[in-house]
């Protein structure tokens, strides 16, 4: 009998090994294809602006739905019901932002980089280095909570040792941009959208057929599987504390427009016609995979039950996988396993892009060459950046395995709100905002939103915290002071200062660069 069920064990392991297997050798092939495309920086940074819209679109879904969005939201709703879903929502929202105020006015005044977009209205490399800085982070922070949750994921499905499964991780993306740049990068989320949204799409049909494709009695079995009744339908579950929700949905709907890895994707395609279709196929995919994570959510719940996945998972974030076994044995986990590996490759692979950049582009060429050095030594100091980046993230999630950081994700987005949100908005649309402005409001929304992190309950906290004590400020998520104190800074910094600020004819030009492209290079091109 134990020798039968070591058998079918191993069985099982050379099944999630063959699908791991295939897509690795898919995406060094993708990998392969696009290293002989990447020959400039032009074409390393930004694909040399040669996607469509549709496949950009797919890219930008690509980029945002990681692992916290896949395995996070399903075990959310699955354990907070309605709650769980707003985070879904939130993220929908915040493209509808992205949408009306920031992506065509950063396709047309960058060419990189976010340093570029602001410093084509304040040439400066304090303002370079800062929004570098800022992005360097960001990028930092978002990558260590995806490649602890991939270490976990090999290290359970595969038995592998924990440091030996961040190590392939990190390998792999590190690869992935070195030798192939945002050519590899955006195919491999190409790739992983299509297989994401078919394989989770395929599961919610499976959870509907298990019901006869009755609605009714989907949530009726819901309701009999949570404790928590006819409650599970309302919100309420997950914060006790209104404003700690309002905070949350702050930072995720304001976050994206902010964030550097989803921002520099507009560099990568044409002109702004392309720009809107990559925005509204991203919404399109985005939008539809909430509900199936929806679906998904409620599967979890009616098939396996509260009680189930919490004795098997307390975080709920093995919820989407627990269901595959549940509905299709270890094939169908699998293939959602595979999924969730891809997931989280493309996501860190984009990230490593949008550090690289940043570092190599408005580091290295603009401040320390002063713009002076030549196409191959910029697209070598590019792949070098992309080679530490990638050691950099996997020594932080080698040295954090034994720490809970998926909050990091949610502070993302708070210093990507907090920071680079106020400073892009008033360097857009407001005629009084100037340098110092831009400095203060960086330097206080970074600041802000990591120091009410240290002191609040994620780190202080006598159950479990990294800090046993009290928290100073009471809020998990911070969004709601430290997003104010950006825009604050911001404004004051500007209204405040002796900076020179643009005359009506100078700010009326750079409008309508930001609004047409008239005077952009992308204008000459």
């Amino acid at each position: 009998m134990h020798r039968a069920n070591k058998e079918e064990g191993e069985a099982v392991n050379l099944t999630y090994f063959l699908f791991f297997l295939c897509i690795v050798v898919c995406t060094l092939i993708i990998t392969y294809w696009a290293a002989k495309q990447s020959k400039t920086t032009n074409q390393f940074y930004i694909a040399a602006g040669s996607l469509t819209g549709i496949q950009n679109g797919m890219a930008i879904a690509g980029d945002y739905i990681s692992a916290a969005s896949f395995l996070g939201i399903v075990g959310t709703i699955a354990i907070n019901g309605y709650d769980g879903f707003l985070y879904g929502i939130g993220f929908l929202v915040s493209y509808l932002i992205v949408l009306f105020f920031i992506a065509e006015p950063v396709h047309h005044l960058g060419k990189f980089s976010l340093g570029d977009v602001i410093c084509s209205r304040f040439p400066s490399n304090k303002m370079r280095l800062l929004m570098a800085i800022g992005s360097f982070i960001i990028s930092i922070l978002y990558m260590i909570p995806q490649l602890v949750a991939a270490g976990l994921l090999i290290r359970l499905l595969l038995d592998i040792n924990y440091s030996t499964s961040v190590l392939i991780i990190g390998s792999l993306m590190t690869v992935y941009v070195v030798f192939g740049g945002m050519y590899a990068t955006s195919w491999v989320q190409i790739v992983k959208t299509v297989v994401l949204l078919s394989g989770t799409f395929l599961l919610s049909l499976i959870v509907f057929a298990r019901f006869d494709w009755d609605i009714t009695e989907l949530l009726a079995q819901v309701q009999m599987g949570t404790p928590l009744g006819e409650s599970f339908f309302l919100p309420g579950n997950l914060f006790g504390n209104p404003l700690e929700t309002i905070s949350l949905h702050l930072a995720l709907i304001l976050g994206t427009a902010g964030l550097p890895h989803i921002l520099i994707r507009f560099f990568t395609v044409r002109n702004t016609k392309e720009v809107r279709k990559s925005l509204l196929t991203a919404s399109w995919i985005i939008g539809a995979f909430y509900i199936i994570t929806l679906v998904l959510g409620f599967g979890v719940v009616a098939l396996i039950g509260f009680q189930d996945l919490v004795a098997l998972d307390p975080t709920g974030n093995l919820a989407a996988p627990l269901l595959a076994e549940e509905l299709g044995g270890d094939f169908l986990l699998a293939f959602i396993a595979a999924i969730s590996f891809t997931t989280i490759v493309a996501v860190v692979a984009g990230l490593v892009i949008s550090a690289t950049t940043a570092f190599s582009h408005d580091i290295y060429y603009h401040i320390i060459k002063k713009g002076r050095t030549t196409e191959k030594k910029q697209l070598h100091a590019a792949q070098w950046t992309a080679f530490a980046v990638g050691v950099i993230s996997t020594l932080f999630a080698l040295g954090l395995k034994n720490i809970n950081v998926t909050f990091l994700v949610s502070l993302t987005f708070i210093v990507a709100a907090s920071s680079n949100l106020p400073v892009l908005l008033f360097t857009i649309y407001w005629k009084r905002f100037n340098q110092t402005g831009a400095i203060i409001g960086m330097v206080c929304g970074l600041t802000a939103s990591l120091m009410l992190l240290l002191v609040g309950p994620h780190v202080m906290n006598p159950d479990g915290g990294w800090i046993s004590r009290e928290p100073l400020f009471p809020l998990y998520n911070p969004g709601i002071l430290a997003i104010p104190i950006g825009f604050l800074g911001a404004f004051l910094g500007s209204i405040f200062s002796r900076c020179p600020t643009h005359s009506e004819q100078e700010f009326r030009q750079f409008y309508i660069k930001a609004q047409t492209g008239i005077g952009s290079w992308r204008d000459g091109s």
